[in-house]
């Protein structure tokens, strides 16, 4: 009988959970093992398949591919594993293999320290091969459970799970590997949440993103790991990822984890869990941006109703910007069917069209006839600052540095005197101490007066940061008139209202009642983003 010759393939697997085991489970050690049987048997080595950090509850693994598909075109006829779970954990899918895929291919299956070896197949180790399969299979289920309960313990502790850091930030080195704000990417993230409550949209946030060639989440993360991107990845920021984005509160000090599992040890696919199910520890790290600004943001979120349909079929472009003058609720989107059959649209308090006359009365308006009054005078004042920038916008610092005169003397005295009382606080608390020090106060009473004065330092601290922020506003007028009057000129001949021109130029409109029922003329009060409106034109009457 003619000797075969066997050309082998050897198939290396090194998961996540094997890491933890030691050397005796690396892929060096696997190689050394598998080369010196197959060349005391000598087998032709044709290559090796090597899946590093990879699981065996899965064949969709690229080099057991790679070689399956080099065993069944005859490339190879031999498979050599270390063991049975090397080649994997799934019993049903590794005992189709061995029992019917290899010997219709005329394929030989070794798995050395099993003791498996097709070739041999009325042997007492392959009668028992079913059994190690069913085994392996419960080993990573097992090995599941305990990964699982270990990462939950760890983000009960605080410790940072991730494999890595948001970006704005970078992994810490301390045991609990607490984000550091890294100082190229998070002016990038406090830039576009300041873009978005300012009222630019995630599209164009994006856009201008990608013009400035800032690059964007992951194409920083490649660079900075010495790796190119992927092929299917552009490289470009994307609306999606600005959304996202905006959704993170790790950006303001906390910390959420076990937000994402996956349906099983078998099935990776990941799903989100419920947030009731988070483990979420706050004020973990510094934030990135302040808690007033993630205010804003998610007020706008609230407001603007961001891209998503209605029950009537679309957004309009002013959904979100309109109020009640009386109330101060929401005007609501409603239609109604005329006689020709033809649909109309109207907007009309939320509150009187959910509770009625009791609460407040309708404000009934016309969409298109809304539309038309806002684009107009959108129109109007663009016609104005092309015909007379200039002086409109010294007119407009004039303006806002006699209006904010005032409010400015008021702040830097409140500022005064808060300052003297963190100074007389931090005396309270030296003569608290030295009275403690002479025996002249209890420990426990020195103790509360230091933290009493501790607590209120704090608080004074935060607000004389806030005085200093308004203060501080104050130098960015001309900037923001700037921003605003480039915006408004290139609406100039705008055809329509489009809720790209709402999200640029306006923070709300406030819409009085009708004549008939307050028995005065309506009034629209259009507030724009840039008070610069006022210079211009600030009530608009129907």
């Amino acid at each position: 009988m003619k000797q075969k010759n066997y050309i082998a393939g050897l198939y290396f697997r090194l998961s996540q959970e094997d890491e933890r085991q030691g050397e005796s489970a690396s892929i060096e050690h696997q190689r050394t093992i598998l080369r010196k049987y197959a060349e005391e048997r000598g087998f032709e080595i044709h290559d090796e398949y090597i899946d590093d950090g990879i699981s065996g509850t899965t064949f969709q693994r690229p080099e057991v591919q790679r070689l399956l598909d080099d065993a069944k075109t005859g490339i190879i006829n031999t498979i050599i594993v270390k063991d049975l779970s090397r080649f994997g954990r799934n019993y049903i899918e590794v005992g189709q293999y061995i029992d019917y895929v290899f010997p219709a291919f005329g394929i030989r299956f070794i798995a050395i320290q099993d003791n498996v070896d097709t070739e041999n197949r009325d042997s007492g180790t392959m009668e028992m091969m079913p059994i190690m399969n069913v085994f392996n299979e419960w080993h990573a289920a097992n090995t599941s459970k305990k990964i699982r309960a270990v990462r939950r313990a760890f983000a009960k502790e605080g410790v940072y799970i991730a494999k890595k850091a948001s970006y704005g930030y970078k992994m810490g080195t301390d045991k609990k590997r607490v984000p550091i704000i890294d100082e190229e990417t998070a002016p990038v993230v406090k830039r576009i949440f300041e873009m978005y409550a300012s009222g630019t949209s995630p599209n164009k946030i994006s856009e201008v993103l990608n013009l400035e060639g800032i690059p964007s989440p992951a194409t920083y993360a490649y660079t900075q790991n010495g790796q190119k991107p992927k092929p299917n990845v552009m490289g470009l920021w994307t609306a999606v990822t600005i959304r996202e984005m905006l959704n993170k509160i790790i950006y303001i000090g906390h910390m959420p984890q076990l937000r994402w599992t996956s349906m099983s040890y078998k099935n990776h696919k990941r799903y989100r869990t419920d947030e009731s199910e988070w483990q979420i520890v706050y004020n973990n790290h510094e934030p990135i941006i302040s808690q007033e600004l993630w205010d804003r943001v998610q007020e706008r979120k609230k407001s603007v109703a961001t891209g998503r349909k209605t029950k009537i079929g679309f957004t309009h472009p002013l959904s979100g910007f309109l109020f009640c003058a009386d109330c101060g609720g929401k005007l609501k989107l409603c239609t109604s069917i005329g006689r020709n059959s033809k649909r109309r649209y109207y907007f009309d308090c939320g509150y009187h069209l959910r509770y009625g006359k009791s609460y407040c009365f309708s404000h009934y308006i016309s969409a298109s006839v809304l539309e038309e009054i806002v684009l107009e005078d959108i129109r109007e004042m663009a016609k104005r600052i092309v015909l007379d920038e200039k002086s409109i916008r010294e007119e407009f610092i004039r303006h806002n540095a006699e209006l904010a005169d005032a409010a400015i003397k008021k702040a830097k005295k409140e500022l005064q005197t808060k300052q003297k009382r963190v100074a007389e606080l931090s005396r309270l608390m030296q003569v608290a101490y030295e009275d403690r020090v002479k025996g002249k106060m209890p420990e426990e009473i020195c103790i509360g007066f230091i933290e009493k004065y501790s607590a209120e330092q704090k608080t004074i601290a935060e607000e004389i940061e806030g005085i200093e922020k308004q203060l501080a506003e104050t130098e960015t007028t001309r900037n923001a008139a700037d921003d605003f009057i480039c915006d408004i000129k290139k609406y100039l001949n705008a055809p329509e209202l489009t809720r790209e021109m709402c999200y640029e130029l306006i923070d709300r409109i406030v819409i009085g009642g009708t004549q008939s029922v307050t028995g005065k003329e309506r009034e629209i009060d259009i507030v724009y983003k840039v008070d610069i409106a006022s210079v211009l034109r600030n009530n608009v009457k129907k």
